[in-house]
């Protein structure tokens, strides 16, 4: 039986992914990690394509594991895009630049816990919490 287009399969079914669907999903999602993780060097470049990878394929990763990775992704580009935001407008008050390396740090943080969780097969408490 066919699925309407944009449904998503029955819950029974997406636990039982198959072996190459699942190995797909996580190397897309490596790649993903290694995107944000190297965007301070391209000037953001490869966070934007992250983020449009992430919001195009969320819907792949539905119901499997690597759904709370995307959710966590996406939050710390947009968490990490305001906190940017706000640093640099504060840069003419000098506190701006405080912020901004906060910021940075905190979006590395971020984008190594949710490599190594992704490495490790960990689950994530509360992948749209702020650590």
């Amino acid at each position: 039986m066919e699925q309407p287009q944009g449904s998503h399969p029955p819950p029974a079914y997406r636990h039982a992914m198959e072996p190459e669907r699942e190995r797909s999903l996580r190397t897309l999602t490596h790649v993903l990690y290694a995107l944000y993780a190297v965007h301070w060097l391209t000037g953001g470049l490869t966070i934007l394509i992250a983020i449009i990878i992430n919001y195009v394929k969320r819907p792949d990763v539905a119901g499997t594991p690597y759904e709370a990775h995307f959710e966590w992704q996406i939050r710390t580009f947009w968490l990490g895009l305001v906190g940017y935001a706000i640093g640099a407008l504060l840069l003419l008050v000098v506190i701006g630049i405080p912020l901004l390396w906060a910021v940075s740090i905190w979006m590395l943080y971020r984008i190594i816990k949710g490599w190594l969780y992704l490495y490790d097969n960990k689950p994530f408490a509360n992948p749209a919490g702020w650590v």
